[in-house]
């Protein structure tokens, strides 16, 4: 699923200057190797990727990645992310092809969770956030970075293991 997103949004005032309010995008049901979200305007300093109940066909792990007009980067990313279960076992992971999002998830489970991008400077987007699953009293909280070779146009979130058969992903900007 693909999502052209509309730049035009924000308020001009008698001084000439604008301001851009959050502006939401298209909330989309989570299905096949990704959801896109493309066009994303250049003055965006801020994205929260919001997700309700996101589930894999099997077996499945996935990550947001961002991309420029040359397309989505899938390597250089510097991100940490730790999940705790309900067994007292805490298991945390180093991830380099996306900011980490969804841990391993099993069919028939899904996942609700939120996930802040900021613009810290120039090309450089940091990521933090949090995803949750009550099948198996799952808490995953994930922070990472990445410094782009170019404007921030597109984020995706994707099933880098099996595909999304079901839930609702969509995407905040300011």
């Amino acid at each position: 699923m693909s999502v052209t997103i509309d730049g035009s949004a924000g308020v001009t005032t008698n001084t000439g200057a604008v301001y851009n309010s959050i502006q939401t995008a298209t909330a989309v049901t989570a299905s096949g190797a990704s959801v896109d979200f493309t066009n994303i305007p250049p003055w965006v300093k801020r994205i929260t990727v919001t997700m309700t109940d996101v589930s894999f066909a099997a077996l499945g792990v996935s990550r947001i990645r961002v991309g420029t007009s040359g397309g989505l980067v899938s390597t250089n990313y510097v991100t940490a992310s730790a999940s705790m279960s309900n067994t007292p076992a805490i298991a945390v992971t180093s991830v380099t092809d996306g900011l980490a999002v969804i841990s391993a998830s099993a069919n028939a489970t899904v996942d609700t969770g939120q996930f802040t991008i900021v613009n810290i400077t120039g090309n450089t987007w940091q990521c933090n956030g949090f995803n949750s699953r009550l099948a198996d009293s799952n808490v995953t909280f994930a922070a990472g970075y990445i410094a782009l070779g170019g404007t921030l146009t597109s984020l995706s979130l994707v099933a880098t293991t099996s595909t999304f058969d079901g839930g609702t992903v969509n995407i905040l900007y300011e």
